[in-house]
This record gives C-alpha cells, sequence and structure tokens, in this order.
C-alpha cells in the first residue's frame, strides 16, 4: 500500500511531545493513541488499512494518521519523517498473529513464519534504526510483547518466538542505549480483533478491554522507572 496521510492536525505545535505508535486503527494502539491525544501529545500513528485507521483517528486532535505496513521501508521512512525533528515516544505496537487456525510448529508454513518475524520483529527494529537520531534525552521506546514470549503455550510457536526476539532485542538495545528509557510491555488479555482471531469461534466476552492496559502503558511513558520488561496491569494504579 503506498502511504497515504489521512488525518493531520495540531502539527504546528512545536512545544507538544511527540509519539509514534504502530498499529493504532484499533485494539491498543488506537487506545493509546487516544489517551496520549487527550493528554496534549501530537502523535503519528499507522495502520495497514486507510479506511479504518481515518475512521478512528479522524476526531482526535494532534493525531497524523499515515496508512501503510510497517514493513514497508518507505512507510517507515514517512513516519519519522512526519514527526519533525524530535520524538518522545516510540510504541512498536502492531502485530501479526499469522496462521489462524495456530498450526503446531512441525506444521507452521515457513512462508507465513518469516512475514510473522518481518512484522513483528525486523520492522520494529527497523523503526528503532530510523528514529534512534530523533530520539530526545530520556525518550522512551516502547515495545508490545506478550506471555507467551516467556510461556510455552501449544500453537503459539511463531507469533510466540517472535516476541520472544524482539523482548530480547528490546533488552539490548536498552543495554545500549542507557540514556533512553526502554521498555519491553506485557498489556495482559484483551478483547481485540487479534484475540478473537487467536481463538476463532470462542467467546472472549469476558476479557477485559485494550483500555484497561492503558494506564499501565501510562505509568511508564510519564514515569521514570528503569529500562525492563513490565507487565501493565501490575503498573495500573501508578497512571490514574
Amino acid at each position: 500500500m503506498t502511504d497515504s496521510p489521512i488525518a493531520q492536525d495540531g502539527g504546528a505545535d512545536h512545544d507538544r511531545s511527540v509519539a509514534i505508535v504502530t498499529g493504532a486503527s484499533r485494539g491498543l494502539g488506537l487506545a493509546l493513541t487516544r489517551a496520549l491525544a487527550a493528554r496534549g501529545w501530537r502523535v503519528v500513528v499507522d495502520a495497514r488499512d486507510a479506511t479504518a485507521l481515518h475512521a478512528a483517528t479522524r476526531d482526535l486532535d494532534g493525531v497524523t494518521a499515515i496508512a501503510g505496513d510497517v514493513a514497508n521501508a518507505d512507510h517507515r521512512s514517512a513516519l519519522v519523517d512526519a514527526t519533525g525533528q524530535r520524538i518522545d515516544l516510540l510504541v512498536n505496537n502492531a502485530s501479526l498473529l499469522g496462521p489462524s487456525p495456530r498450526p503446531a510448529l512441525a506444521d507452521y508454513p515457513l512462508d507465513d513464519l518469516r512475514e510473522v518475524l518481518e512484522v513483528n520483529l525486523l520492522a520494529p527494529l527497523a523503526l528503532v534504526q530510523l528514529a534512534v537520531a530523533h530520539l530526545a534525552p530520556g525518550a522512551a521506546v516502547l515495545s508490545i510483547t506478550s506471555d507467551a514470549a516467556v510461556e510455552a503455550y501449544e500453537e503459539w510457536g511463531g507469533y510466540g518466538a517472535s516476541k520472544a526476539a524482539l523482548e530480547q532485542l528490546t533488552a539490548i538495545l536498552a543495554a545500549e542505549h542507557p540514556a533512553l528509557r526502554v521498555y519491553t510491555v506485557d498489556p495482559g488479555d484483551m478483547r481485540t480483533q487479534m484475540h478473537q482471531e487467536a481463538f476463532p469461534g470462542e467467546d472472549i466476552s469476558d476479557r477485559p478491554p485494550p483500555e484497561d492496559s492503558v494506564p499501565g502503558l501510562l505509568a511508564l511513558i510519564q514515569g521514570d522507572r528503569p529500562s525492563g520488561r513490565y507487565r501493565a496491569h501490575e503498573l495500573s494504579g501508578a497512571a490514574r
């Protein structure tokens, strides 16, 4: 998909904190974008579905929406260019589940695994590589992960392996950039489209909405915790 800026507001206010949030047309990415916009941030967001992205963000002040695939190099450049000269927050949230129903590793199509790794692992690193020169001192980098990165769940091998690799990559990034705050965040189970795709035909109405995970993310973004791995729900009280 060709990059298409489809909503822009508030870009002239250079005193605002500036963020990039990927995968923001729905779920956790959208919930976090709404929270940041309500707090006066200028936020650059993306998603592959231009129509859904526009519908989700068109009424949000200070949000610049650029439709495209985070796995595409030109699209990543467009996201960084849209921020201007300073980035205070980078949230690598866009993720790909992979095939559903989920196959066992012995049957996992390797082409599908390559695509999952491209979106969940390589694209976040590539975006960091572009953004690092623009990250302000003390800026935060958040990699959204999953308990599947640390638990050996059957039929979660592709997604879990991609998130485990992302966690190690993020930890090394933290060691290499001690002036930044670099976090891996497990948001917990959420009632999202991806979660429904992971459990086709099942009732997931008992899962909490993604908005319940946002206070934990805000606690990291607004706080001064050291780089590391966190669970959003363990931090949620600190941001209220």
